[in-house]
C-alpha cells in the first residue's frame, strides 16, 4: 500500500499495529524512578532537560485529568498539541481514566479558521484544549462555531500557553455556547501539569483563571517573601507537588535546578510568573515576572498589551519588551505584524496609542512602534520576549536561544540587525 503517492510503503495501520498476541509486561521501578526527560520551551532562554518520576507523574495527572478536568472513561479528549509540547503527555494522560484521545499535529487553520472546530465536532469530542492565539483568530475570521458546528458534545474548552483576554473569553460565551466550560489553565513543563485553572464547581471570571488545583500550594509573594493580596506578586509554591522534577538533565550537582526555582526564595519554587490573587481567590496571569516591563520603578505586565493590541483588526500579531540601556535610560518598543494590506500610518499608529491608553494605561503607552516580519517563538507557540530584551541588552543571540528551539529562527536576525 502506497502513501502520500508513493513516499513510503513501510508503515502499518493502527489496527495492524495491535494485532499481535504479545503479552504486556511491566516492570516494578521505585516512585521516582526517572520517566521522561521533557526540554522546556527555551521562552526565557535556552531549553532545559526536565527529568519527571513515574509515580509524581501519575499522582498529578490522575488528579489534574479526573479530579480537576472531570474527564472519564466516557469522554473524548482532543488538545491540540504536537509531541514537543508537555500537553501532549497531559493528553495521554486520559487513557489513565479510561478516556478516548485524539491526536492531531496538522494546521489549527486549514483550509479554514474553524479547522479545529470541524474535527471537534467530527469526533464529537467532549474536551477541547487550544491557545488564546487560536480564539484570537477565530474571532478576527468571524467564525461562529456552535451555528457551523455540531458541537453538542463538548462541555469544556481548554485554554493555555498564554493568559486569556477577557474580550476572548466573552467570545467563547457568544459563539461556542453558554453551557460549554471555559477552563484556562497555567502551569508548565517544569511540573508537566497546572498549578491554577478551572474546576468543574468553580465559576468562571473572563480574564480570571479560577482557582488553584488541588494540593498546589500556590500564593503570591512581594519581594521580601510577603504575600499579597488584590495586587501584583511572585507566583511561589510554598509546599511539594508530586510532579516537580526530580532533576534536570546534565545537572550533576543540582546547581541549575535550585537556581531556576529556589534562588529568590530559598526553600520556595518560585515559578517566574507574575500573579493576582483577586478577592475571590481566583488568579490572574500577568506573564512572565523576567520579561516584565519596568518603566520608572512601575512593573507592567506584557500580556495587558497584548490583550488590547491584537484585538485590533490592523494587528496580526505583537510583541512589546523593555530593556534598561547602557546610559541608564529604559526602551520599551512595540513591534507589531500588520494584518495583510495594511500600512502603518499615522492614523494606525494613533489608533494603536489611543487603545492602549484608554484601555489599559498612559504608562503602558511604547517609546517606539516597529513594524516587524514576525514574532518569534517557540515550537510550542509562547513569544520570545526574554530572549529579545537579552539581545537589546547586548547578549548574542546564540547565548540567549537555542536557534533549533524557535519556530522562525531568521527572525533573530532581524530583531539582533535592528538592535544595532
Amino acid at each position: 500500500m502506497s502513501r502520500l503517492g508513493g513516499a513510503r510503503e513501510d508503515w502499518l495501520d493502527w489496527e495492524s499495529a495491535c494485532a499481535g498476541k504479545a503479552e504486556l509486561t511491566t516492570t516494578p521501578v521505585d516512585f521516582d524512578h526517572p520517566l521522561w526527560v521533557l526540554y522546556s520551551s527555551g521562552t526565557t532562554g535556552l531549553p532545559k532537560g526536565i527529568m519527571h518520576g513515574h509515580g509524581g507523574v501519575l499522582l498529578e495527572h490522575l488528579k489534574a485529568v479526573a479530579l480537576q478536568s472531570d474527564i472519564g472513561q466516557d469522554d473524548t479528549f482532543f488538545w491540540y498539541t504536537s509531541p514537543s509540547w508537555m500537553m501532549w503527555n497531559f493528553q495521554v494522560a486520559g487513557l489513565l481514566v479510561g478516556a478516548t484521545i485524539v491526536c492531531y499535529e496538522g494546521s489549527p487553520t486549514y483550509p479554514t479558521a474553524d479547522a479545529l472546530w470541524h474535527i471537534a465536532a467530527t469526533v464529537h469530542a467532549t474536551v477541547l484544549g487550544t491557545s488564546p492565539g487560536y480564539v484570537l483568530a477565530c474571532a478576527k475570521a468571524g467564525a461562529v462555531p456552535r451555528e457551523e458546528h455540531d458541537l453538542s458534545a463538548l462541555k469544556t474548552v481548554g485554554i493555555t500557553g498564554s493568559s486569556l483576554p477577557p474580550a476572548s473569553a466573552l467570545w467563547l460565551r457568544d459563539n461556542v455556547g453558554e453551557r460549554v466550560q471555559v477552563s484556562s489553565l497555567s502551569g508548565g513543563t517544569d511540573v508537566v501539569s497546572a498549578f491554577i485553572g478551572g474546576a468543574p464547581t468553580v465559576p468562571v471570571w473572563p480574564g480570571e483563571l479560577s482557582t488553584r488545583y488541588l494540593g498546589a500550594a500556590v500564593d503570591a509573594w512581594d519581594e521580601s517573601g510577603k504575600p499579597v493580596r488584590g495586587e501584583v506578586g511572585e507566583l511561589v509554591i510554598t509546599k511539594p507537588l508530586p510532579s516537580m522534577p526530580i532533576a534536570f538533565w546534565n545537572d550533576a550537582y543540582g546547581s541549575r535546578y535550585r537556581a531556576a526555582y529556589f534562588e529568590m526564595f530559598p526553600g520556595v519554587w518560585r515559578h517566574g510568573d507574575w500573579i493576582t490573587i483577586t478577592d475571590h481567590d481566583s488568579i490572574v496571569v500577568h506573564g512572565r515576572s523576567d520579561s516584565t516591563l519596568n518603566r520608572n520603578g512601575i512593573r507592567m505586565g506584557s500580556a495587558d498589551i497584548y490583550q488590547s493590541v491584537e484585538r485590533l483588526p490592523e494587528i496580526a500579531e505583537a510583541l512589546v519588551i523593555g530593556a534598561e540601556q547602557p546610559d541608564g535610560g529604559y526602551w520599551m518598543p512595540l513591534f507589531v505584524v500588520l494584518a495583510e494590506g495594511i500600512e502603518l500610518t499615522d492614523a494606525v499608529r494613533d489608533k494603536i496609542i489611543q487603545t492602549i491608553r484608554t484601555e489599559v494605561s498612559p504608562r503602558h503607552v511604547p517609546d517606539d512602534i516597529l513594524v516587524a516580519p514576525g514574532i518569534p517563538h517557540t515550537r510550542t507557540g509562547k513569544k520570545l520576549e526574554v530572549p529579545i530584551k537579552k539581545l537589546f541588552q547586548g547578549a548574542e543571540a546564540a547565548k540567549v536561544v537555542e536557534r533549533s528551539a524557535v519556530d522562525n529562527p531568521d527572525l533573530l536576525d532581524w530583531y539582533a540587525a535592528v538592535k544595532r
